[in-house]
């Protein structure tokens, strides 16, 4: 037969009761522990869809532009000066394209978004009954929308940095059939560095998405080449 519990023994347990209670019914506390998980869970890859989009399409735009316009020239030049000047050339023009093209298209999205600001703008204040929105409502609204001048400026690096590498990989060969087989070399090993960083940053499958752009620029590559070739070799006089 168990002995009684004396006087302390009992006030402890119904202690522990009472704060065993306090700790499940607390929703603070148990608030703590719940939202760190939800956050990192939750969290939503597709907000980096839009600067990783114009990165990684922007570099590899340039590359694989830059790449192609080298091996055309290439396929009928064989001296190293105009290779180099006809990929310096395209960097620069495909740089202006790029900030221009990124500058008018964000230039027209954020027209479009202030438009609707506006029209949800009118909408509140009809349902608040003649009240205006504040300042610092009206300034963090326009801090949210994108910035033309920022794409267009990441959007030139980006071009311009992927065009660097044929022109680097091919300045200092003077062999042409060498030269050509190191474009196409340096070319491929930055594709596939692209292929996999935009993988990774955007959590798609590393080896398709690689493939896929390895295999592009190949075919950018390969179809300028012949195709210039083909027109070098009919008769035409560069």
């Amino acid at each position: 037969m168990a002995a009684p519990k004396t006087y302390f023994e009992q006030t402890s347990s119904s202690n522990r009761e009472i704060m065993s209670s306090i700790q499940v019914n607390d929703p603070e506390k148990n608030a703590c522990h719940v939202e760190p998980t939800l956050v990192i869970n939750e969290f939503d890859y597709s907000q980096r869809a839009q600067w990783l989009r114009a990165a990684v399409l922007g570099a590899n735009d340039g590359l694989v532009s830059v790449a192609s316009l080298m091996m055309g020239i290439g396929a009928v030049k064989q001296d190293i000066k105009t290779m180099l000047l006809a990929g310096f050339a395209g960097l620069v023009a495909g740089a202006c394209s790029m900030a221009i093209g990124e500058f008018v298209s964000v230039y027209t999205q954020r027209d479009v978004e202030l438009a609707q600001k506006k029209r949800d703008h009118q909408n509140r204040i009809s349902q608040r009954g003649g009240h205006n929105m504040n300042e610092e409502e009206e300034v963090i609204e326009r801090e949210a929308l994108p910035s033309p001048v920022q794409a267009a400026v990441a959007s030139a690096l980006a071009f311009s940095v992927g065009a660097v590498v044929p022109l680097l990989g091919a300045a200092f060969i003077s062999n042409h059939k060498v030269r050509l087989a190191v474009v196409v070399v340096v070319a491929s090993m930055a594709l596939v560095v692209f292929g996999v960083g935009g993988a990774v940053l955007g959590r798609t499958p590393v080896v398709k998405s690689t493939a896929r752009v390895l295999v592009g620029g190949w075919m950018a590559m390969a179809i300028t080449f012949g195709f210039i070739k083909l027109i070098g070799s009919g008769g035409l006089k560069m």
